[in-house]
């Protein structure tokens, strides 16, 4: 048993972002990662970069881009705190504070390059490698704080709270509570009971419920079905945003190729070589990421293509210096990009949807704040504005540590720690067929990307959920019984999280943004 204040669930840049102003605080803050290397996040793959405070850049101007990109549905409130707040804390945190090396010109001023859907240059950059930048640079940081511990290793099975894990019956008619979580030491194979004043969940997206994605092993939505299974509440969940370029390689695993490629003009092609976004968006290549990504499925499926070709030849600039991992790793698997186009495909990337939260990132359920992807402030609307992620998860980092701080009744409470009980194995524990992980999560993630992917039905939705419910109800009986491994807990995980997603998306009729479904006949 681990007692705490502030347990923090994820170690990208929201969760160390709150760790390192709460220790700067002198709070005993505990952060656990799954991964033994704690750099391990979506944030460390980010290539792009993270939205700041251009030289030519207004408040206005950038509102303006975030709604439009999110399709009309942003909130407006959330706006408010980025455009205020947000994009001063780029040079007073992450460039002042923790130092992070992003890309200069040759007289050292910070460059700033453009995505889609940007009116102005307003996003710093670390050549293709920002998101790794930044990490790095936190994760330095918060070791230096003496009352943070950072545990590796741990997988957070259940939020505890009052009214699913009292031993009180009497706590049925009090106000529910997050008190910690029950968590599993990958090493020592057993689960701890973590006790803390406030959670943050800070647990990152779910991209790998989808057969093909950007996203690491580690974003399979453990946070979204944890809190739904603790009761708080999540919203717009059927937006899921699909990045329009992921490198395409019949034996090589999907990664990310950024925005900003196409930002310093790079053009979309098909296989005969004709270049095609000006069929679908005045913007062409520029257009928001949800129209980039229909236009190349829809031309995929046109031309009976596994997938269209993204052309640098256009780029006026060094593209081996300005895309150096780009360039690597698409040496690695045969494509040399000062040469030849890259073979792109669209895929899952990031869900603009989550755990709802107010400007402070607290959710519905006391005690629990959640930041970053696995949260929903609004800020999105039905469309992510590019390189808006990494801010997000910066300035509710910030925020909900704030909070924390400026709240005595979160620290100074006397929680029912004494009426929780110790987990309970089951006996005899059922050893793991890994045959059964695997074919499970394969029939998830097909099941996802054929039928509540890029493109929706009505009637698709349907035989998903159908499906779905079926194998939720085969693993739920199976977790039930198995010895606890991080492979059974995230599968159970998946499997719940991919229902929300399907449950969002048949409940809105409305096409919009990153919600695509065509009418019925």
């Amino acid at each position: 048993m681990i007692e705490t204040d502030v347990l923090i669930i994820g170690s990208g840049i929201a969760g160390l972002t709150a760790a390192y102003y709460l220790g700067e605080n002198n709070i005993k803050t505990t952060l656990i990662t799954k991964e033994e290397n704690s750099e391990e996040s979506n944030t460390l793959y980010a290539q792009g970069g993270i939205v700041g405070r251009g030289h030519t850049d207004d408040p206005e101007a950038l509102k303006k881009d975030i709604m439009t990109a999110g399709d009309g549905i942003s909130n407006p409130d959330a706006i408010d705190i980025i455009t205020k707040k947000g994009v001063f804390l780029v040079k007073e945190f992450l460039i002042d504070k923790i130092d992070v090396p992003f890309t200069k010109d040759e007289t050292g001023e910070i460059l700033y390059t453009k995505e889609a859907n940007h009116s102005r240059r307003r996003i710093l950059f670390a050549k293709d490698e920002s998101g790794k930048a930044i990490e790095q640079a936190l994760v330095a940081g918060v070791k230096k704080q003496k009352s943070v511990k950072m545990l590796t290793c741990r997988t957070a099975i259940d939020l505890i709270t009052t009214h699913h894990h009292s031993e009180n019956p009497l706590r049925i008619y009090k106000e529910p509570e997050v008190l910690g979580a029950y968590v599993f030491h990958r090493k020592r194979k057993r689960v701890e009971k973590i006790f803390a004043k406030a959670v943050i969940l800070a647990s990152g997206g779910l991209g790998r419920i989808f057969l093909h994605t950007t996203n690491p092993p580690v974003a399979r939505g453990d946070g979204y079905a944890m809190a739904d299974r603790a009761g708080a509440q999540l919203i717009n969940m059927e937006y899921i945003q699909f990045h329009p370029t992921a490198f395409y390689h019949r034996d090589a695993d999907r990664f990310l190729i950024s925005e900003a490629v196409r930002g310093e003009g790079a053009i979309l092609i098909n296989k005969k070589g004709r270049a095609f976004m000006e069929d679908y968006s005045k913007k062409k290549e520029l257009a928001p990421r949800d129209v980039v990504s229909r236009a190349i499925y829809e031309e995929m499926i046109k031309n009976n293509d596994d997938y269209v070709l993204l052309d640098l030849s256009k780029i006026k600039m060094d593209v081996k210096e300005r895309f150096p991992h780009i360039y690597e790793t698409c040496k690695i698997n045969g494509v040399d990009i000062t040469k030849e186009p890259i073979p792109v495909v669209p895929a899952a990337h990031y869900s603009c949807g989550g755990v709802k939260v107010d400007g402070k990132g607290r959710s519905t359920l006391k005690r629990l704040y959640a930041i970053g992807e696995v949260s929903c402030t609004g800020l999105h609307g039905a469309n992510r504005l590019a390189s808006m992620s990494l801010l997000e998860g910066l300035s509710w980092g910030y925020l909900s540590a704030k909070d924390i701080l400026e709240t005595p009744e979160v620290l100074n409470a006397k929680l029912p720690f004494d009426e929780i009980p110790d987990w309970k194995y089951p006996k005899p524990a059922e050893k793991i067929d890994p045959a059964l992980i695997v074919q499970d999560w394969n029939l998830i993630r097909s099941t996802m990307w054929n039928y509540a992917g890029i493109i929706r039905t009505r009637k698709r939705l349907i035989r998903a959920k159908s499906d779905l419910e079926y194998l939720k109800h085969r693993i739920e009986k199976f977790y039930k019984g198995a010895r606890v491994e991080d492979s059974i807990i995230g599968l159970r995980n998946s499997v719940q999280t991919a229902l929300i997603v399907i449950r969002a998306a048949l409940t809105n009729p409305v096409s919009r943004g990153a919600h695509y479904i065509l009418p019925e006949d």
